[in-house]
């Protein structure tokens, strides 16, 4: 019996030295009332204080104290943003989005006629263009980001005009105002865009592997946060250009990546890149893992975090463009969203400003915050989607109110709602990095909330 005990009292403390949160179906015995989380209350009824590999008391049950001490270390220390709950619906999405996605598109040839279109149209419309402008509302909507504006004015102030300046004079002017048409400008900005939201989806991972390794109570390492960034810019980043460089997806590929790659050569490999691409995808993750494992306080978010994004970028590889899509943008856009309302709920008091008041109402709500940029995503998403509106299949907008979408792209305001998404776009680049820049300290503090 003691060694079964033993036995039993080694695989749960492995279990909760990842983090797990021990659950228990007391309701399942005689006796006991139902619950299903052996929380700190239970663990008020432990006596006694033995050496390794002796037993503590329980409401009748025997642990070893091994168990006990695990436990409370795992208790005092979840390492969730929020709750369980909370972080794998806005955060650890990936582990839901995947096999959904996977399962509205199977047996589809095209999967943009299968389910998925209308499940993704639906999510594109509620968090979008409202991620786009999530840091733009932290930034000139929170009283916590306001002293910012006065002591990083270049960051906050100079380089959000900048931007949006040089966005505007490229696309504004007419074909024969600069030394290269309107569509040569175009190309470049979508070039352009497309390598900074590779880094920008990057820098989202290795942003929130930090987080979580901060609210586990990791100590500081540079070793573990160049780790991290190898990882997400490697992963997250690098692994993604390669899987749509093989499957011929990178934006305008044939002006500036097949002068330089053979796209016969491309395509003959495509298959050794694939297998290549997701065992190095494993491999690393897996280290990440045995680390995460190993650690003094392993955070079992984090160590979700990393599987979906596995999951995901293994995804990028073998399934279909689309689909493949359709989770990553979810994923990214869905915890924007959420890491807004939670930093934002943490805003200290507004002060006599009118305008600061008016947030702090909204921000003092994390649903009505969501329910804010949810409305923000789909009044503006015909205009964010202008762009698009040439291509052989409509837009979202224009399948959704096509006189409004048809409206926009006839009139001679195009060149100005295309600079205008451009700019946000560039916008959203920048003050995400300035507000959640977690290396310095007044932008820690602003950022409070992701750390109580």
């Amino acid at each position: 019996m003691a060694k079964i005990q033993s036995r039993i009292g080694n695989r749960a403390k492995f279990l909760l030295r990842l983090g797990f949160i021990l659950r228990v179906p007391t309701g399942c015995f005689p006796g006991t009332r139902f619950n299903w989380k052996l929380n700190v209350e239970n663990f008020r009824h432990i006596r006694g204080s033995s050496p390794v590999g002796s037993t503590a008391t329980m409401r009748g049950w025997t642990f070893p104290t091994t168990l006990q001490a695990a436990a409370r270390t795992a208790m005092s220390q979840p390492g969730w943003v929020r709750t369980p709950a909370w972080d794998a619906f806005w955060i650890l999405n990936a582990l839901w989005l995947a096999p959904a996605a996977w399962m509205l598109a199977r047996g589809y040839d095209n999967p943009a006629s299968s389910p998925l279109d209308s499940w993704y149209l639906i999510l594109t419309v509620l968090f979008w263009i409202g991620h786009r402008f999530s840091s733009t509302y932290l930034a000139y909507c929170t009283t916590a980001y306001r002293p910012l504006l006065r002591t990083q004015r270049t960051r906050f102030v100079w380089v959000p005009i900048g931007i949006a300046v040089a966005t505007f004079a490229v696309l504004l002017p007419g074909d024969d105002a600069l030394p290269w048409s309107w569509a040569d400008r175009l190309m470049f900005l979508v070039i352009l865009d497309y390598g900074l939201i590779t880094y920008h989806f990057a820098s989202q991972h290795f942003g929130l592997l930090t987080l979580y390794r901060v609210r586990a109570g990791q100590e500081r390492s540079k070793g573990t946060r160049r780790l991290d960034q190898a990882y997400a810019l490697g992963v997250g980043g690098l692994m993604i250009f390669v899987a749509e460089l093989g499957a011929g997806t990178v934006f305008f590929q044939d002006r500036w990546v097949n002068p330089f790659i053979d796209p016969k050569w491309l395509e003959s490999v495509y298959g050794e890149m694939q297998i290549g691409g997701a065992t190095l995808v494993v491999l690393f993750t897996g280290w990440m893992l045995y680390r995460e494992a190993i650690a003094k306080r392993p955070s079992m978010p984090r160590a979700l975090y990393l599987i979906g994004m596995a999951v995901m970028v293994v995804a990028a590889f073998f399934l279909d463009p689309f689909v493949f899509i359709a989770i990553w943008t979810t994923q990214h856009w869905m915890a924007a969203v959420g890491l807004t309302t939670v930093v934002a709920k943490e805003d200290p008091p507004a002060g006599p400003s009118p305008w600061y008041r008016t947030w702090h109402a909204v921000s003092q709500r994390p649903v009505m915050l969501a329910i804010f940029l949810i409305v923000v995503s789909a009044v503006l998403l015909p205009v964010m989607e202008i762009e698009a509106l040439h291509e052989a299949s409509p837009g979202y907008a224009q399948r959704l109110v096509p006189v409004v979408a048809d409206w926009l792209a006839s009139g001679a305001w195009v060149p100005v709602l295309v600079a205008f998404g451009f700019a946000t776009a560039f916008l959203h680049y920048a003050l995400d990095r300035a507000v959640f820049r977690l290396s310095d300290a007044e932008v820690l503090k602003a950022a409070g909330g992701l750390f109580r």
